[in-house]
Protein backbone atom coordinates (compact mmCIF):
# COMPACT_ATOMS: atom_id res chain seq x y z
CA UNK A 1 0.00 0.00 0.00
CA UNK A 2 1.22 2.97 -1.28
CA UNK A 3 0.45 6.53 1.79
CA UNK A 4 0.78 9.64 0.11
CA UNK A 5 0.12 11.85 3.36
CA UNK A 6 -0.21 15.56 2.81
CA UNK A 7 2.58 16.63 0.69
CA UNK A 8 3.06 19.98 -0.23
CA UNK A 9 5.02 21.55 -3.09
CA UNK A 10 6.71 24.73 -4.33
CA UNK A 11 9.18 26.00 -6.61
CA UNK A 12 10.29 29.32 -5.64
CA UNK A 13 6.68 31.30 -5.20
CA UNK A 14 4.76 29.19 -6.81
CA UNK A 15 3.17 26.37 -4.91
CA UNK A 16 2.49 23.36 -7.53
CA UNK A 17 1.43 20.74 -4.02
CA UNK A 18 -1.18 21.59 -1.26
CA UNK A 19 -1.30 19.17 1.03
CA UNK A 20 -2.29 16.36 -1.26
CA UNK A 21 -3.41 12.94 0.50
CA UNK A 22 -3.93 9.52 -1.37
CA UNK A 23 -3.73 5.73 -1.09
CA UNK A 24 -3.07 2.73 -3.52
CA UNK A 25 -3.69 -0.47 -1.99
CA UNK A 26 -2.35 -3.63 -3.01
CA UNK A 27 -2.93 -4.73 -6.56
CA UNK A 28 -4.62 -1.43 -7.54
CA UNK A 29 -4.02 1.05 -11.01
CA UNK A 30 -4.66 4.95 -9.69
CA UNK A 31 -4.69 7.37 -12.39
CA UNK A 32 -4.16 10.90 -11.40
CA UNK A 33 -5.58 13.02 -14.07
CA UNK A 34 -6.03 17.07 -14.77
CA UNK A 35 -4.88 19.50 -16.90
CA UNK A 36 -1.33 20.69 -17.64
CA UNK A 37 0.11 21.96 -14.42
CA UNK A 38 -2.22 20.82 -12.18
CA UNK A 39 0.51 19.38 -9.98
CA UNK A 40 0.11 15.22 -11.05
CA UNK A 41 3.86 14.94 -12.59
CA UNK A 42 5.38 16.76 -9.80
CA UNK A 43 3.40 14.30 -7.11
CA UNK A 44 4.47 11.50 -9.30
CA UNK A 45 8.73 12.18 -9.36
CA UNK A 46 8.05 12.74 -5.38
CA UNK A 47 6.49 9.52 -5.23
CA UNK A 48 9.48 8.22 -7.23
CA UNK A 49 12.02 10.76 -5.13
CA UNK A 50 13.45 12.56 -8.01
CA UNK A 51 12.12 15.45 -6.25
CA UNK A 52 11.33 16.20 -2.24
CA UNK A 53 8.39 17.53 -0.92
CA UNK A 54 8.57 20.41 1.36
CA UNK A 55 5.99 19.17 3.62
CA UNK A 56 4.43 15.47 3.90
CA UNK A 57 5.11 11.98 3.99
CA UNK A 58 5.10 9.16 1.20
CA UNK A 59 5.31 5.71 2.55
CA UNK A 60 4.79 2.36 0.85
CA UNK A 61 4.39 -0.57 3.00
CA UNK A 62 4.71 0.72 5.93
CA UNK A 63 8.14 2.20 5.55
CA UNK A 64 8.34 5.65 5.49
CA UNK A 65 10.68 6.54 2.03
CA UNK A 66 12.12 9.69 3.50
CA UNK A 67 15.93 10.46 2.57
CA UNK A 68 15.29 6.41 0.37
CA UNK A 69 17.50 6.81 -2.40
CA UNK A 70 15.23 6.28 -6.31
CA UNK A 71 17.16 3.01 -7.09
CA UNK A 72 16.65 1.76 -3.55
CA UNK A 73 12.67 2.35 -3.56
CA UNK A 74 12.12 -0.83 -5.65
CA UNK A 75 9.71 1.32 -8.40
CA UNK A 76 9.62 0.93 -11.35
CA UNK A 77 9.11 3.60 -13.49
CA UNK A 78 7.69 4.50 -17.90
CA UNK A 79 8.26 8.14 -19.37
CA UNK A 80 6.14 9.44 -22.53
CA UNK A 81 9.15 9.05 -24.77
CA UNK A 82 10.43 5.67 -23.54
CA UNK A 83 13.74 6.34 -22.88
CA UNK A 84 14.97 3.73 -25.10
CA UNK A 85 18.33 3.31 -25.67
CA UNK A 86 19.00 3.81 -29.43
CA UNK A 87 22.22 1.80 -29.87
CA UNK A 88 21.10 -0.80 -28.16
CA UNK A 89 19.21 -3.50 -29.34
CA UNK A 90 15.55 -5.04 -27.72
CA UNK A 91 16.91 -7.38 -25.51
CA UNK A 92 19.40 -5.11 -24.05
CA UNK A 93 17.04 -2.41 -23.45
CA UNK A 94 14.95 -5.09 -21.56
CA UNK A 95 17.79 -6.63 -19.56
CA UNK A 96 19.32 -3.41 -18.16
CA UNK A 97 17.47 -3.22 -15.07
CA UNK A 98 18.43 -6.81 -14.91
CA UNK A 99 22.25 -5.88 -15.38
CA UNK A 100 21.78 -3.48 -12.54
CA UNK A 101 20.13 -5.50 -10.02
CA UNK A 102 23.69 -8.24 -10.73
CA UNK A 103 21.35 -11.00 -12.25
CA UNK A 104 23.37 -13.89 -13.71
CA UNK A 105 23.17 -13.93 -17.71
CA UNK A 106 21.24 -16.99 -18.28
CA UNK A 107 18.98 -15.62 -15.58
CA UNK A 108 18.63 -12.71 -17.71
CA UNK A 109 18.04 -14.19 -20.94
CA UNK A 110 14.83 -16.48 -19.23
CA UNK A 111 13.58 -13.10 -17.91
CA UNK A 112 14.07 -10.77 -21.19
CA UNK A 113 12.00 -13.36 -23.09
CA UNK A 114 9.30 -13.90 -20.24
CA UNK A 115 8.77 -10.32 -20.73
CA UNK A 116 8.82 -9.83 -24.09
CA UNK A 117 6.14 -13.12 -24.15
CA UNK A 118 3.96 -10.86 -21.83
CA UNK A 119 4.18 -8.17 -23.91
CA UNK A 120 2.97 -9.66 -26.89
CA UNK A 121 6.77 -9.13 -28.40
CA UNK A 122 8.30 -12.93 -28.48
CA UNK A 123 11.61 -13.53 -31.06
CA UNK A 124 11.84 -9.29 -30.93
CA UNK A 125 15.17 -9.70 -29.00
CA UNK A 126 17.45 -8.91 -31.82
CA UNK A 127 15.59 -6.13 -33.66
CA UNK A 128 17.17 -2.40 -33.14
CA UNK A 129 14.99 0.04 -31.53
CA UNK A 130 14.72 2.05 -34.84
CA UNK A 131 13.45 -0.67 -36.57
CA UNK A 132 10.04 -0.50 -34.07
CA UNK A 133 6.52 1.10 -34.20
CA UNK A 134 5.39 3.46 -31.97
CA UNK A 135 3.42 0.97 -30.02
CA UNK A 136 6.61 -1.83 -30.28
CA UNK A 137 8.25 0.86 -28.34
CA UNK A 138 5.81 1.47 -25.80
CA UNK A 139 5.63 -2.55 -25.35
CA UNK A 140 9.86 -2.18 -25.07
CA UNK A 141 9.35 0.17 -22.56
CA UNK A 142 6.94 -1.51 -20.43
CA UNK A 143 8.87 -4.68 -20.56
CA UNK A 144 11.87 -3.03 -18.94
CA UNK A 145 9.82 -1.20 -16.64
CA UNK A 146 8.71 -4.72 -15.61
CA UNK A 147 11.62 -6.94 -15.62
CA UNK A 148 13.30 -6.15 -12.65
CA UNK A 149 9.94 -7.06 -10.63
CA UNK A 150 9.22 -3.70 -9.34
CA UNK A 151 6.81 -3.55 -6.32
CA UNK A 152 5.15 -0.32 -7.76
CA UNK A 153 5.01 0.81 -11.05
CA UNK A 154 4.83 4.39 -12.15
CA UNK A 155 3.64 5.76 -15.31
CA UNK A 156 3.85 9.16 -16.65
CA UNK A 157 1.66 9.75 -19.77
CA UNK A 158 2.98 6.85 -21.22
CA UNK A 159 1.13 6.50 -24.58
CA UNK A 160 1.22 10.38 -24.48
CA UNK A 161 3.51 9.96 -27.30
CA UNK A 162 1.80 7.53 -30.24
CA UNK A 163 -1.91 8.73 -32.33
CA UNK A 164 -5.13 8.42 -30.96
CA UNK A 165 -6.00 5.13 -32.84
CA UNK A 166 -3.18 3.21 -31.57
CA UNK A 167 -3.15 4.40 -28.00
CA UNK A 168 -6.97 2.98 -27.66
CA UNK A 169 -5.30 -0.39 -28.93
CA UNK A 170 -3.27 -0.59 -26.24
CA UNK A 171 -4.72 1.12 -23.36
CA UNK A 172 -6.71 -2.17 -23.02
CA UNK A 173 -3.49 -4.34 -23.61
CA UNK A 174 -2.01 -2.37 -21.16
CA UNK A 175 -4.49 -2.68 -18.47
CA UNK A 176 -4.67 -6.81 -18.42
CA UNK A 177 -0.53 -7.06 -18.94
CA UNK A 178 -0.59 -4.72 -14.91
CA UNK A 179 -3.39 -6.84 -13.76
CA UNK A 180 -1.76 -10.31 -14.87
CA UNK A 181 1.11 -9.33 -12.68
CA UNK A 182 -0.64 -7.93 -10.12
CA UNK A 183 1.36 -4.88 -10.09
CA UNK A 184 0.05 -1.61 -8.26
CA UNK A 185 0.48 1.94 -10.21
CA UNK A 186 0.26 5.06 -10.53
CA UNK A 187 -0.92 6.15 -13.55
CA UNK A 188 -0.37 10.06 -15.05
CA UNK A 189 -2.02 11.24 -17.83
CA UNK A 190 -4.41 14.62 -18.76
CA UNK A 191 -6.77 12.33 -20.98
CA UNK A 192 -9.99 11.52 -19.34
CA UNK A 193 -10.62 8.72 -21.44
CA UNK A 194 -7.40 7.03 -21.24
CA UNK A 195 -8.02 7.32 -17.50
CA UNK A 196 -11.66 5.60 -17.75
CA UNK A 197 -10.54 2.89 -19.56
CA UNK A 198 -7.14 1.75 -17.28
CA UNK A 199 -8.18 3.11 -14.03
CA UNK A 200 -9.33 1.47 -10.95
CA UNK A 201 -9.35 4.61 -8.96
CA UNK A 202 -9.68 7.83 -10.41
CA UNK A 203 -7.95 11.01 -8.47
CA UNK A 204 -8.84 14.57 -10.47
CA UNK A 205 -6.34 16.93 -9.79
CA UNK A 206 -6.76 20.85 -10.23
CA UNK A 207 -4.63 23.86 -9.07
CA UNK A 208 -2.58 21.64 -6.74
CA UNK A 209 -5.47 19.47 -5.05
CA UNK A 210 -7.36 16.67 -5.46
CA UNK A 211 -10.35 17.52 -5.90
CA UNK A 212 -12.81 14.13 -6.94
CA UNK A 213 -11.34 10.54 -6.07
CA UNK A 214 -13.14 7.49 -7.02
CA UNK A 215 -13.88 4.50 -9.58
CA UNK A 216 -14.13 5.95 -13.21
CA UNK A 217 -17.93 5.00 -12.86
CA UNK A 218 -18.62 7.20 -9.75
CA UNK A 219 -16.55 10.08 -11.21
CA UNK A 220 -18.53 10.17 -14.76
CA UNK A 221 -21.95 9.82 -13.26
CA UNK A 222 -21.41 12.39 -10.19
CA UNK A 223 -19.15 14.95 -10.50
CA UNK A 224 -17.64 16.60 -7.20
CA UNK A 225 -18.02 20.29 -8.64
CA UNK A 226 -18.30 22.42 -12.23
CA UNK A 227 -14.61 22.19 -12.53
CA UNK A 228 -14.87 18.24 -12.59
CA UNK A 229 -17.94 17.87 -15.00
CA UNK A 230 -16.02 20.46 -17.39
CA UNK A 231 -13.05 19.28 -17.19
CA UNK A 232 -14.57 15.38 -18.22
CA UNK A 233 -15.91 17.29 -20.86
CA UNK A 234 -20.06 17.94 -19.52
CA UNK A 235 -20.22 21.08 -20.14
CA UNK A 236 -24.65 20.67 -19.92
CA UNK A 237 -24.60 22.70 -16.78
CA UNK A 238 -28.31 24.51 -15.84
CA UNK A 239 -29.63 26.33 -12.69
CA UNK A 240 -32.82 24.68 -11.63
CA UNK A 241 -35.10 24.86 -7.99
CA UNK A 242 -36.93 22.21 -6.05
CA UNK A 243 -40.48 22.15 -6.40
CA UNK A 244 -42.00 19.74 -4.25
CA UNK A 245 -46.11 19.03 -5.05
CA UNK A 246 -48.62 16.30 -4.57
CA UNK A 247 -46.70 13.92 -7.07
CA UNK A 248 -43.47 14.39 -5.91
CA UNK A 249 -40.88 16.71 -6.45
CA UNK A 250 -39.73 18.28 -9.85
CA UNK A 251 -36.49 20.43 -10.60
CA UNK A 252 -38.03 23.78 -12.18
CA UNK A 253 -35.85 25.03 -14.81
CA UNK A 254 -35.40 27.25 -17.57
CA UNK A 255 -36.07 24.17 -19.97
CA UNK A 256 -38.94 23.22 -18.25
CA UNK A 257 -40.00 20.41 -15.13
CA UNK A 258 -37.37 18.02 -15.13
CA UNK A 259 -38.02 14.61 -13.10
CA UNK A 260 -35.04 13.22 -11.52
CA UNK A 261 -34.12 9.44 -10.44
CA UNK A 262 -36.05 9.05 -7.09
CA UNK A 263 -33.10 8.54 -5.16
CA UNK A 264 -31.93 12.55 -6.00
CA UNK A 265 -35.83 13.57 -5.84
CA UNK A 266 -36.48 12.19 -2.32
CA UNK A 267 -33.58 14.59 -0.89
CA UNK A 268 -35.19 17.31 -2.19
CA UNK A 269 -36.54 20.16 -0.10
CA UNK A 270 -38.58 23.33 -1.89
CA UNK A 271 -37.30 25.93 -2.95
CA UNK A 272 -33.78 24.36 -2.68
CA UNK A 273 -31.51 26.02 -5.71
CA UNK A 274 -29.29 23.80 -7.33
CA UNK A 275 -27.07 22.92 -10.37
CA UNK A 276 -28.60 20.07 -12.61
CA UNK A 277 -25.40 18.11 -15.15
CA UNK A 278 -27.08 16.68 -18.09
CA UNK A 279 -24.80 14.01 -19.06
CA UNK A 280 -24.47 14.15 -22.95
CA UNK A 281 -26.43 10.70 -23.56
CA UNK A 282 -29.50 11.51 -22.02
CA UNK A 283 -31.87 12.52 -25.03
CA UNK A 284 -33.98 10.37 -26.94
CA UNK A 285 -35.91 11.51 -29.84
CA UNK A 286 -40.01 11.47 -29.28
CA UNK A 287 -43.04 12.83 -31.05
CA UNK A 288 -42.39 16.80 -31.83
CA UNK A 289 -44.38 18.51 -29.63
CA UNK A 290 -45.01 15.98 -27.08
CA UNK A 291 -45.18 17.14 -23.73
CA UNK A 292 -44.51 16.11 -19.90
CA UNK A 293 -42.04 16.64 -17.82
CA UNK A 294 -38.51 15.98 -19.29
CA UNK A 295 -40.08 16.81 -22.47
CA UNK A 296 -37.57 19.90 -24.39
CA UNK A 297 -38.19 21.54 -27.98
CA UNK A 298 -35.39 23.15 -29.87
CA UNK A 299 -33.43 23.01 -33.41
CA UNK A 300 -30.29 21.01 -34.33
CA UNK A 301 -27.89 23.72 -34.93
CA UNK A 302 -25.01 21.06 -35.73
CA UNK A 303 -24.51 17.36 -36.18
CA UNK A 304 -20.82 15.53 -36.48
CA UNK A 305 -20.38 11.97 -36.78
CA UNK A 306 -18.45 10.34 -33.85
CA UNK A 307 -18.31 6.80 -35.12
CA UNK A 308 -20.50 5.01 -32.78
CA UNK A 309 -23.29 8.11 -32.90
CA UNK A 310 -24.00 11.69 -33.78
CA UNK A 311 -22.91 14.65 -31.35
CA UNK A 312 -25.24 17.63 -31.70
CA UNK A 313 -25.53 20.77 -30.87
CA UNK A 314 -28.74 21.20 -29.61
CA UNK A 315 -30.68 24.76 -29.12
CA UNK A 316 -33.20 24.09 -26.42
CA UNK A 317 -36.26 26.39 -26.28
CA UNK A 318 -35.30 28.78 -22.82
CA UNK A 319 -32.15 28.27 -23.16
CA UNK A 320 -29.20 30.60 -24.44
CA UNK A 321 -26.61 28.34 -24.53
CA UNK A 322 -26.69 25.15 -26.64
CA UNK A 323 -26.92 21.59 -25.08
CA UNK A 324 -24.12 18.90 -26.38
CA UNK A 325 -26.05 15.93 -26.91
CA UNK A 326 -25.57 12.54 -28.35
CA UNK A 327 -27.39 9.90 -29.78
CA UNK A 328 -27.97 6.90 -31.77
CA UNK A 329 -26.59 6.38 -35.42
CA UNK A 330 -30.09 5.40 -36.17
CA UNK A 331 -31.29 8.77 -35.95
CA UNK A 332 -30.51 10.33 -38.85
CA UNK A 333 -31.59 13.50 -37.97
CA UNK A 334 -29.51 16.78 -39.88
CA UNK A 335 -28.67 19.65 -38.51
CA UNK A 336 -31.67 22.57 -38.92
CA UNK A 337 -33.76 19.97 -37.79
CA UNK A 338 -36.75 20.42 -35.29
CA UNK A 339 -36.77 18.01 -32.96
CA UNK A 340 -38.61 17.37 -29.21
CA UNK A 341 -36.32 14.78 -27.00
CA UNK A 342 -37.12 13.13 -23.91
CA UNK A 343 -34.49 13.61 -21.11
CA UNK A 344 -33.97 10.37 -19.11
CA UNK A 345 -34.01 10.62 -15.50
CA UNK A 346 -30.90 8.75 -14.75
CA UNK A 347 -28.32 10.89 -16.89
CA UNK A 348 -29.51 13.92 -14.61
CA UNK A 349 -27.09 14.88 -11.97
CA UNK A 350 -26.70 17.49 -9.30
CA UNK A 351 -23.67 18.67 -8.69
CA UNK A 352 -22.78 20.47 -5.63
CA UNK A 353 -21.20 23.87 -7.10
Amino acid sequence: MLIIDGVSKAFGPTRVLHEVSATVTSGEIACLLGPSGCGKTTLLRIVAGLEQADQGTISYAGQDLAGVAVHRRGFGLMFQDFALFPHRNVADNVAFGLRMQGLAPVDRRRRVAEMLTLVNLPGYGQRRVHELSGGEQQRVALARSLAPQPQFLMLDEPLGALDRTLRAGLLGELRTILKQVGLSALYVTHDQQEAFAIADQVLIMSQGQIVQRGAPEAVYQQPANRFVAQFLGLSNLIAGRWAVGPQGAVLQTDLGPLRLSPALSDAAQAGDAVMLLIRPEAAAIVPIRASGPNIVHGQVLRRTFRGGHYAIEFQAEGLATPLQLELPLAEAVMGGAHLSLALAPSALTLILA
